[in-house]
């Protein structure tokens, strides 16, 4: 008789953990989101202004990126090269992909609108793989871009398309925290003349253990809630870990000085009824102290990750315009 497993956990709608140890991440909320989370093939020809095509960047452990080509624009010229958006998806470090339809959404609209080829990471998730995997897989795809501009590797987009010294980072949610840990990582790293441009954190997932007003206070949501945050980084976090470990608290004690680290100019993207609002503006206010070129754009009235269901819900498209925007207006400017 085959005993069936049973769920030890259960986080919101996104993932529950067996008894066995496997991990499900089937959606099993409302079924009109679920087109959210397909994922959408690559196409090599142009579908409303982008091409896409996934790429291994690294043989032996399979480590892949997806890249957004724009269509080359009527003022652009033979020599127009492109800048590089380097992309880390959110999800709490333990769902999401790059592929999704909610990231193909967006990021094809930030190509096309910056003219800029954006190369979206594909992260291990835990708990399966704790941190700091997700923040390897997402260095290693900024050493594969600088291996790339030295002629190490060799991706035909890249090579004829893009300008190997304008890298800017850009991630959403847990994203935005591997972008500060990732410019981190580089300011210390001996990466030659190879230098990043800027770094862009929408609504990164900043947080303590004591839980902020904002945490307390702000509407939560099945698809969510500060209870998901919670689990998501208890299965991600090293083990031993908390809240204020660096990654989850970069302005904390346990974090390496701000004024310590060599970080681009960075942008922060703070929705205006986000939960994790008071912990964003905690560190963008660090970073101000610690005398770092940083940018702050409030997007008023707007929850967690608003712009990922910008294509079903009308009331998103013009705040979404708005993020885009922003990020448009950065890159121009660095």
């Amino acid at each position: 008789m085959v005993q069936e497993k049973k769920v030890v956990i259960q986080v919101s709608d996104w993932l529950r953990v067996y008894d066995d140890g496997s991990v499900d991440r089937t959606w099993t909320g409302l079924p009109e989101f679920t087109f959210l989370f397909q994922s959408v093939s690559p196409h090599e020809e142009f579908i409303k202004g982008v091409a896409t095509k996934d790429v291994v960047i690294d043989k032996t452990s399979g480590h892949r990126v997806r890249i957004y080509l724009p269509e080359r624009k009527p003022e652009d010229n033979d020599e127009t090269k492109l800048p590089i958006i380097l992309h880390f998806h959110g999800g709490g470090f333990c769902i999401s992909e790059a592929d999704w339809y909610m990231y193909y959404f967006i990021y094809s609209k930030i190509a096309r609108a910056a003219n800029a080829i954006v190369v979206s990471v594909y992260l291990r998730q835990a708990p399966e793989h704790r941190l700091p995997a997700q923040i390897d897989d997402s260095f290693s795809a900024l050493l594969w871009l600088r291996s790339v501009a030295q002629a190490d590797s060799y991706e035909p987009w890249l090579n004829d398309h893009s300008d190997l010294n304008r890298i800017f980072l850009i991630g959403d949610s847990s994203g935005g925290n591997i972008v500060h840990e990732v410019a981190a990582r580089a300011g210390n790293a001996d990466l030659g003349q190879f230098k990043l441009s800027g770094g862009i954190l929408i609504q990164p997932g900043f947080v303590r253990v004591t839980r902020s007003k904002s945490e307390l206070e702000q509407p939560q949501t099945s698809f969510f809630n500060v209870d998901m945050v919670d689990k998501l980084f208890s299965f991600s976090l090293p083990v031993g870990s908390t809240k204020d470990h660096r990654i989850t608290c970069p302005m904390g004690s346990l974090a390496p000085p701000l004024d310590s680290l060599k970080l681009p100019p960075m942008l922060i993207f703070i929705g205006g009824i986000d939960v994790f609002q008071d912990t964003e503006m905690e560190y963008y206010e660090a970073m101000k102290k610690a005398n770092h070129d940083v940018q702050l754009l409030t997007i008023p009235g707007m929850r967690h990750a608003f712009y990922l269901n910008a294509d079903m819900d009308p009331r998103m498209a013009a705040p979404t315009e708005s993020l885009v925007s922003g990020v448009v207006e950065f890159v121009k400017k660095h």
